[in-house]
Parts: C-alpha cells; sequence; structure tokens
C-alpha cells in the first residue's frame, strides 16, 4: 500500500501546519520495554527534506550524553544543531572559580554556537534580547533536557514543532525536579524516560515516546542517573528520526495518576532510625551521593554510604539507631517496625539494616570490615539525631 502524506492542523506542534505521514496501522502504545529487543520504529521519508534546525539547551551531564548522541547521529538524522542553550557558568569548587556546564563543554568541543541567558521573561531587557537571538536562528524544533531554566509560552512556540523535553520519569509518574531521586526514595520497581511535547505546565505536555527500564536493587541515584541519562539519548534519537509519526500519535497525560518529584534539600538525608529499615535503605540509595545519608554518633557527624538490601527475618527488640553488632561484613543496626510490608510482625521487634560502608567526620570512607578492626564503633553505641 502507498504511503500517503498531508498537510494537518496539530495541536501537539504549537498550533502550526505540519506534513505528516498516514499509514494504515498506527501504533497507540507509546510505551518501550528496554530490556527487550526492538525494532527500529522510524518511518522512513522517501524523498530528501532539509535538515531539521535544532536547538537544544541543557545544562549537567544528564543533558550532555544526549547532546553528544545527536552530534554524533547529525547526518543519520538529517538534523543540524544550530545552537546549545545552557546555564550561565557557575562558582564550583574549593577555589569557586567560575565553571563551564557539562553542556557547555560539549559545544564548545564540537565548535557549536551557544547561549547563556539568564532569563527569557518578557519583563526584562535581557529577556526579550534572549527571545529576538532564538527567533534569529529560525529553529525548527527545540530538544530540551534538565535545561533549569523556565521557558515561557513565547519561547515554547518559537520553534516551528515547538520544544521537547527529555524527561527521566514514566510520566506522569514524576513530574518536577528529581524523577530519578523520587522514585528510588519511592521504592518504584521500574522508571524510564519520556519524551514530552512541552506545554506551559510543569512537565504536563503530551507523551510523543516512552521506554522503560527496571530499578534494580543496589542501584543509586547516581547509577540510575547514567542508566536514564543513555536511555534518554537513545529515546530522543528515536523521535527525531521521524518527528511528524511521533507527535501525530501523543497521547495526553493522565493528570490523576501525577506525583511531584520535589527538588531535593540537603536536610533529607538525615535518618530517622525509628523509620523501617526499607525505608531507610532506599534512602541511601536515592540519596546517593547527594545530599547523601548521614546520621550523628556522640555528636559527630557520619554518612551512611551503602547497606546490604533488607532482610526481613533479622529482627531485633533494641532501640532504634542502637549498634547491634560490629561485623566484618556488615555493621548491623536497630531500625523501626516495617508496618507497611510485615503488618503482622511482633509488635515488639524491628528491623534492622546491614551497613557495608561509611564514613566519620573528617576521615575516609571505610569498609565494615576496617571499621571491625578499629575502635571509632562499637557494638552498644547509639546514632542519634542532630542535637540542636
Amino acid at each position: 500500500m502507498a504511503q500517503r502524506y498531508k498537510l494537518t492542523y496539530n495541536r501537539q506542534i504549537n498550533h502550526k501546519y505540519c506534513l505528516t505521514m498516514t499509514t494504515p496501522a498506527a501504533q497507540s502504545d507509546l510505551s518501550i520495554n528496554a530490556t527487550q529487543p526492538q525494532q527500529n520504529a522510524a518511518i522512513k521519508v522517501p524523498f530528501a527534506a532539509k535538515p531539521l534546525r535544532v536547538i537544544f539547551a541543557g545544562t549537567p551531564e544528564f543533558a550532555a550524553v544526549s547532546l553528544e548522541a545527536l552530534i554524533e547521529q547529525q547526518e543519520a538524522l538529517n538534523i543540524d544543531i544550530v545552537a546549545v542553550y545552557t546555564q550561565p557558568d557557575r562558582k564550583a569548587g574549593r577555589g569557586q572559580k567560575l565553571a563551564a556546564s557539562a553542556v557547555k563543554q560539549v559545544a564548545l568541543a564540537n565548535d557549536i554556537v551557544f547561549e547563556q541567558p539568564s532569563t527569557f521573561k518578557k519583563s526584562s531587557t535581557e529577556g526579550m534580547a534572549a527571545r529576538q537571538t532564538l527567533r534569529s536562528y529560525q529553529p525548527d524544533v527545540m530538544i530540551v533536557a534538565a535545561y533549569g531554566l523556565i521557558l515561557p509560552i513565547g519561547v515554547l512556540t518559537t520553534p516551528t514543532y515547538g520544544c521537547l523535553n527529555i524527561h527521566a520519569s514514566l510520566l506522569p509518574r514524576w513530574r518536577g525536579a528529581a524523577p530519578i531521586h523520587r522514585a528510588l526514595l519511592a521504592g518504584d520497581s521500574k522508571t524510564g524516560i519520556t519524551i514530552m511535547q512541552m506545554d506551559k505546565g510543569l512537565d504536563t505536555g503530551d507523551m510523543l515516546y516512552k521506554v522503560s527500564a527496571p530499578i534494580e536493587a543496589d542501584d543509586t541515584a547516581a547509577s540510575l542517573h547514567d542508566k536514564m541519562a543513555a536511555l534518554g539519548a537513545a529515546a530522543i534519537t528515536t523521535v527525531l528520526k521521524d518527528l511528524a509519526h511521533y507527535q501525530a500519535q501523543a497521547v495526553a497525560q493522565d493528570d490523576s495518576q501525577a506525583n511531584y518529584a520535589e527538588k531535593l534539600v540537603k536536610t533529607e538525608g538525615e535518618i530517622d532510625w525509628t523509620q523501617s529499615a526499607t525505608q531507610i535503605e532506599r534512602q541511601i540509595r536515592g540519596l546517593t551521593p547527594w545530599p547523601g545519608a548521614y546520621t550523628f554518633l556522640a555528636g559527630q557527624r557520619v554518612k551512611i554510604l551503602a547497606s546490604l538490601p533488607v532482610n526481613p527475618s533479622q529482627q531485633t527488640v533494641k532501640p532504634a539507631g542502637t549498634v547491634i553488632s560490629v561485623g566484618r561484613k556488615a555493621i548491623l543496626v536497630a531500625c523501626g517496625r516495617d508496618t507497611i510490608s510485615e503488618p503482622q510482625s511482633n509488635e515488639y521487634s524491628a528491623t534492622t539494616l546491614a551497613i557495608t560502608s561509611l564514613q566519620f567526620a573528617g576521615g575516609k570512607p571505610v569498609t565494615a570490615e576496617q571499621i571491625c578492626h578499629g575502635n571509632q564503633l562499637n557494638d552498644g553505641d547509639q546514632f542519634m539525631a542532630e542535637v540542636k
């Protein structure tokens, strides 16, 4: 059957007309499982079109991975990255010297023009100038990944096909600044990437493409970040292979299923030992490397770096925060009851957490075995909250 093309009015792409392909069997399910082998979903356009003029907007390493992938595949994707947008240089490190973002470093390494506006607001002279500069690039599409700057509707409607966001969650599950961390803290069994058509809401736009991946028992925010960065790069290249096709089949989000992935604050790292071992174990993994989980021993801060998966059969009647035993393989600490997964457990018994690595104030990270051979921690010691 011959392929057909028609000029259509599509609300997904900022109320503009576009050339879309009509096929006998369009897919309505956007979900792909990253653990399963996938067939190439792209529909090849049988004529040479001008390259899409792409602007990339992002700041941290998560975004840099996607930018590098797009740069490497510009010819294959028939795109031209005409400019990169990233946050202004920030002071970093002990010397507080200005440092370029990960995305800016990629742009510099590949001789791509970059812009670093601090705002796009119409109420400021800088914001209006930034909008004019953006228009001057005549972008067809803008790819946004962890940019960190609010994009007003006037910016979102500037590119011909709008702005696409690489979001590290299976929307609408986690909307907001910290979807990777919140998925771990909530004990989600899977997460993924959603390519979303941006609108004026916070991660509320229609979904063009989704790909999922399991969250492993030993995943931390650091390891899951790296997995999602790679998955995001693959997802955006898939969509750009046939943007019109994916925009034509975009699906609205179910707002009733949305959760807000609030930005992390440093105080979230303090451990409350009256919580269950399961909750604390998730806290350790979900806040690694930043802000990190920590507690206090004799008034001194102790970072809890890693622990073993919770063993439900290991219970105790010791008070929460008590160091039950200092062993070569792990340090066993009393926690609170697990009323969710073990509602029928003995009301006098509580869960335990097996810590494998920690860091004392002013020291280096040490393993349980190293601690076992020293005298900084002993059976019966008490971890507790900060005394204020």
